[in-house]
């Protein structure tokens, strides 16, 4: 099992779903995601995407503009 970072912050919607999303694809079943995005878009996109896809979300924390996410792959 593996941990990916990714730093998406300065990009805006819709690039930050899209580049977890490539990145999760990547990935194998129990890999975890780390992301960090300031766009404030990216949390309902994160919620949307993790329900439409069911890889999980363990974790959402906002510290200012920053929005971080955990999230397995299926």
């Amino acid at each position: 099992m593996a941990t990916t970072k990714l730093d998406l912050k300065g990009m805006s919607c819709p690039m930050p779903i899209m580049k977890m999303a490539a990145a999760v694809k990547k990935g194998t079943s129990g890999d975890v995601f780390e992301a960090v995005c300031d766009d404030a878009g990216f949390e309902p996109d994160v919620l949307a995407w993790c329900k439409e896809t069911g890889n999980k979300l363990d974790n959402l924390t906002k510290s200012g503009k920053d929005i971080t996410v955990v999230i397995t792959k299926k």
